[in-house]
């Protein structure tokens, strides 16, 4: 009996978005390997990585056991939101934003650039938990050992460490505020900031600003400046979900087409530019 064609719709239906799944998940791990974030026997710097593995996301992200409080998928490290100092414990008197405490996806990121764990203390390791050589006793096994298997010594740039407030602000709100679920067009408090874009993603609000100057579209993509909703705490629309400024606002972890992972290229200081109408 031959099978119509109607019948075969949904079959080809699932091997399109088998196939779309896979060119995105493929273009995301050949992003990744280029670059210091594999940190596996496979990646640029293996002489100092952990070389137990050739496994790529492993060092992120995990399939089972994550951890269910981060604001990213299926995350398998450990998160510690204690002890940083933000921006706002400055004093300056040009913040006219709120800031949050430090999580969302910025507490992710910091999961290894606070300098605090070593980079192989996973929740899930590799071969489902099984033990493998340097990652059961939870230390680095390559040069970096003599640091513990942190990312590097405390003058090391990617080592933040717990002290923020010599970097950008990261939980701020975007333009000093303005922006919420009831208002999402803003506009920002601080006029010294670009517009924000805004639509209902599924069943969220999201933000972002535009880099249609540097050749982009009108719509979202991830060379655009990310913002992440969280709840805002103080301002005018304080218990409403608001756009902040996270450390994935300017930094791409996925990705290899710019230096140190950002979205746009900071040739021109397009990266500040993007937000900052100066």
């Amino acid at each position: 009996m031959k099978t119509s064609w109607s019948a075969r719709i949904p079959a080809v239906r699932v091997g399109i978005a088998g196939l779309l799944f896979f060119w995105a998940a493929g273009g995301a791990v050949a992003g990744i390997f280029n670059t210091k974030h594999n940190l596996g026997s496979t990646g640029v710097n293996a002489a100092s990585n952990f070389s137990g593995t050739r496994e790529i996301c492993v060092f992120c992200h995990t399939p089972h056991g994550g951890d269910g409080e981060a604001a990213v998928p299926i995350w398998n490290r450990h998160l510690d939101p204690n002890g940083f100092q933000t921006y706002d414990q400055m004093g300056t008197t040009t913040l006219d934003a709120n800031v949050e405490e430090v999580g969302s996806v910025s507490l992710a990121c910091l999961s290894c650039h606070d300098g605090t764990q070593a980079m192989d203390a996973l929740l899930n390791e590799p071969g489902s938990g099984r033990d493998h050589p340097g990652f059961s006793a939870g230390r680095w096994s390559g040069q970096a050992s003599t640091v513990d298997g942190r990312i590097g010594p405390p003058d090391v740039i990617t080592n933040l460490g717990k002290d923020l407030t010599n970097d950008h602000p990261i939980g701020i709100q975007y333009a000093g505020g303005g922006y919420s679920l009831t208002n999402p067009e803003g506009p920002g408090k601080d006029p010294d900031f670009n517009r924000a874009d805004s639509e209902i993603m599924g069943t969220n609000r999201v933000w972002w600003v535009n880099t249609l100057n540097a050749g982009g579209s009108a719509g979202f993509e991830r060379t655009d400046m990310k913002l992440y909703t969280r709840v805002g705490s103080a301002g005018a629309y304080a218990g409403e979900p608001q756009p902040f400024v996270e450390c994935a606002s300017c930094h791409d972890p996925h990705v290899d087409y710019n230096p140190t992972f950002l979205r746009v290229d900071p040739a021109g200081s397009a990266v500040c530019l993007t937000c900052h109408a100066k």
